[in-house]
This record gives C-alpha cells, structure tokens and sequence, in this order.
C-alpha cells in the first residue's frame, strides 16, 4: 500500500501548467474504485454528487457527513484523493481552518475552501474576508502530520458576478496566503482559461462545463491549464440514465435492462475479490 507521503507527492508531481490531467469526481467508493481501475492517476470528491446519493441539494450535508464520505472514498483506493469541503462549513476563518485540520486526519491528500457565503444577497464572501479563510486554512494543512495540498476557490462566476479581473486578483491573493492550487469554477470560455492559467502564480484546476465540453485536453494544455475536473457531472449523468431506464418501466419497456447488458461484468472486473 503506497504511503500518505507518495501518494500526495505523487498528486503535486501531477499538476503541470500546460500538461493538464483529468481528475473524475466519484460521488461513491463504487464509483471511486471504477474509476481508479480505468487508470486516472487522481480521483475528487463531488459535493453535490455526495448530496445526490443522500436525497439532497447540493450545500445540504454537514462537515462530519462529508468528511465521513471522503474518508470512505479516499480508503477504498490506492490514487491520491483531494476533497470538496465546500466552503469550510461555516463563515469564519476558524471554520475553514478546522475543516481542513480534520481532512488532514483523513486519507486524503489535499481539499479545496471555496469563498461561496451561502447567502443569496451576497454569495461570495468579501475578498478580505475570503483571503483570511484561506490564509487559516492554508496555515492548518501546513500543520498538518502530512502534506495537504489545499486549493483555494473563487466562485463569482457560478453565482453570475464574476468579473475576470477581480477573479485573478482574488486568486493572486489565494496563492500569496498559501494556497497551493487555484480554481474558479464556472469560467465562461476558453478565452477566460487562458486569462485565468496566465494571470495567476499556481496550478489551476478548470472545472469542465458549459461551452468549456465542446473543447479537447489538448486546447486546455495550450491555454495553460494544469488540472480538469467534472464535478458533479458523472453522478448526474449516471443518475439520468437511471432516470431514463426507470421511466421506460413505467411505460412498460424493460429494453433499458439489455442496453447495457454487460454493465455488471464492467463494474465487477474493478471491485475487490
């Protein structure tokens, strides 16, 4: 078994400017173990995929919900395991610097503190007030007994307010707090990856939606990228097929039982004997 120490090496060794690796979001350790057995070299946790499995919204699972489900994904493989701790689990600098002083007590090798607030009159936290969070956070995962890489996340742009400029600045101020690596998801055009990528003095990680899944690893290596993730997009789309094989039974069709005949062999060559 590779130790907390190779396996977070292994994971900062990934994360190349220009040479970017995609990192799946399993939201369950079925699907954490499919997709270490398909060969990714990293895995991430999804927290909108995690409250998907629960019956949920996104936003609606405790710190001790999540990191029990991270702890569970990050132990059932051998690839290194960065978390989604939304944002900290509370307002205060105190909150996100507990948040990841517990992941780091966990099997996984890094997690991310956003600076969404939760409030829908002013979703995202002052800068001042966000730059405090991650500098807390980033002094926790330096503390921690293992290397934990923390990512640093501006959110504007998911909550329709993000202009670019105060994104790279705001990102700028993530890194020179500590942060080890950038993201702001909801970036609307490539145009925005290369300004992002060429802006900022850390990795970024690309959140892959919208327009930015019409373009190839290729085009987001040009652009700068150094890390792309799916968030939730895996576990909705295994639950539209679900969705979709389960209204075909209502109608009276058992057709969406044979579409995938073999899925059940597929699965089963991943899991432990």
């Amino acid at each position: 078994m590779t130790t907390m120490d190779e396996k977070t090496n292994r994971f900062r060794a990934l994360h190349r400017p220009g040479a970017p690796f995609v990192i799946p979001n399993p939201w369950d350790v079925g699907s954490a173990r499919m997709l270490e057995g398909l060969g990714f070299k990293a895995l991430a946790t999804t927290s909108s995929g995690f409250a998907l499995t629960k019956g949920r919204r996104d936003y609606s699972v405790t710190r001790d919900e999540a990191l029990n489900h991270c702890r569970d994904i990050a132990g059932a493989v051998d690839v290194p395991v960065t978390a989604d701790l939304e944002n900290g689990f509370g307002a205060r600098p105190e909150d996100a610097a507990e948040t990841i002083r517990l992941a780091a007590q966990t099997p996984l090798c890094g997690g991310s503190i956003e600076d969404a607030s939760g409030d829908a009159d002013n979703p995202v936290f002052s800068q001042s007030l966000a730059i405090e969070r991650i500098a807390a956070a980033a002094q926790a995962a330096q503390a921690a007994p293992n290397e934990f890489l923390l990512t640093a996340r501006a959110e504007a742009f998911l909550y329709g307010r993000g202009d670019l400029d105060e994104i790279i600045t705001r990102l700028n101020r993530f890194a020179d707090a500590g942060a080890d690596i950038l993201y702001a998801p909801g970036l609307p055009d490539m145009d925005a990856v290369r300004a992002v990528c060429g802006g900022v003095s850390k990795p970024v990680n690309v959140l892959i939606i919208g327009k930015l899944t019409q373009h190839s690893v290729a085009e987001f290596a040009d652009a700068g990228a150094a890390r792309l993730s799916v968030g939730g997009g895996l576990a909705w789309s295994a639950y539209g097929t679900l969705a979709d094989a389960a209204t075909m039974l209502t109608d009276g069709s058992f057709d969406a039982l044979t579409a995938n005949s073999d899925g059940a062999k597929t699965v089963a060559q991943f899991l432990p004997e």
